[in-house]
């Protein structure tokens, strides 16, 4: 009875409730912990239920929030509804101008500082030194784009490093998964809401993220030197109005991606000078790339943001965010990169 009693009310708990911790989701989380170089790392069903679950959390009626604009398209539904409804404040600022993020914190009421860097899907960045920087709420950043081998949030500062490890982590298209790191006090706090709120990964898709984690380095490496080849030839291309990639050196942000990114990523985004006729014409002559939502796997997919991940977006905050109907994602996948520009050159209007 002592012994059901400390299982019952310690802190992840793996011998008490599945819902509690798991082993397998345990060893994730320790090889998540490893990558970030943080104390500990806590795993969700995915990356919105970690999200919605650090945010509930840590915030109540009458805190506030401070968000970027260019976020995931269900981040910024989550925190325009839901968190509205609860009496949860959020202020949106522009992510890339430096010093947004300072001028929009309340001192004493800001509990929670959301980046999302690189962003879905424009690919824009947030100076992490400059984020870690703020006094007062909690910081956190989406660092899916980047994986834990392109940046390391938790070094420039930042307090939690978050993932949709249904991603490039797990790679596979086979899991879904969140992660977060950080210290390991303010995770556990984070855990006790956690159980209550649900969003308990499976033993599964833990299992194949630890899988993907194998092979991250080799994938990651050659997937975002295809990233850099498409991009680069790609923006020589008449039918390609513009190539968002922080590998360029025509990016905007590069000298800032050369300072806190190990690798450029392997996601990249293009503006199709001919709009969305354009884009029907490129999707519809497609072979090898696949036209789906997802990212970071082993085949390269390519999704129209405007009526798929951001298709909640009003006209208004599309525009604002650059979600036009000639963008194209494009996640490139582990295919020899000659083949892959072949087969959207093909594609690509005349």
């Amino acid at each position: 009875m002592h012994d059901a009693r400390r299982r019952a009310t310690g802190v992840r708990s793996g011998e008490f409730y599945g819902r509690y911790a798991n082993p397998t989701v345990a060893s994730f989380e320790d090889a998540m912990a490893a990558l970030e170089g943080a104390e500990s790392s806590l795993a969700f069903a995915s990356g919105m239920g970690a999200i919605s679950t650090i945010v509930l959390a840590l915030c109540g009626q009458g805190s506030h929030i401070v968000a970027q604009r260019q976020l995931y398209s269900a981040t910024l539904a989550f925190l325009q509804g839901p968190c509205a409804r609860f009496g949860i404040e959020v202020t949106f600022v522009d992510g890339t101008e430096p010093g947004a993020f300072a001028a929009a914190v309340q001192p004493g009421r800001t509990m929670l500082a959301i980046a999302e860097t690189p962003s879905n899907p424009l690919l824009q960045l947030v100076d992490l030194d400059e984020l870690a920087a703020l006094r007062g709420p909690i910081t956190l950043v989406d660092s899916t784009f980047a994986t834990p081998l392109g940046q390391q949030p938790l070094t420039h500062g930042v307090h939690l490093s978050l993932h949709s490890a249904t991603k490039g982590i797990a790679g596979h298209n086979d899991a879904t998964l969140g992660v977060v790191s950080g210290e390991r006090d303010l995770l556990d706090e984070i855990w006790g809401y956690s159980v209550l709120h649900g969003a308990t990964p499976s033993p599964f898709d833990a299992l194949n993220a630890l899988r993907g984690i194998r092979t991250l380095g080799v994938r990651t490496n050659h997937q975002s030197a295809s990233a850099l080849h498409l991009a680069e030839e790609l923006q020589r291309h008449p039918a390609v109005a513009a190539v968002h990639y922080p590998g360029l050196s025509t990016h905007p942000q590069h000298d800032l991606a050369k300072r806190q990114m190990r690798q450029f990523g392997t996601v990249l985004a293009i503006d199709l000078a001919g709009g969305i006729a354009a884009v029907d014409h490129l999707l519809g002559h497609l072979t090898l790339v696949r036209v789906a939502t997802s990212l970071g796997g082993p085949e390269t997919l390519v999704c129209h943001p405007r009526t798929t991940t951001h298709a909640s977006l009003t006209d208004g905050e599309a525009a604002q965010q650059g979600v036009s109907g000639g963008l194209l994602r494009v996640s490139v996948g582990l295919e020899d990169p000659s083949d892959l520009l072949a087969d959207l050159l093909v594609a690509l209007p005349v």
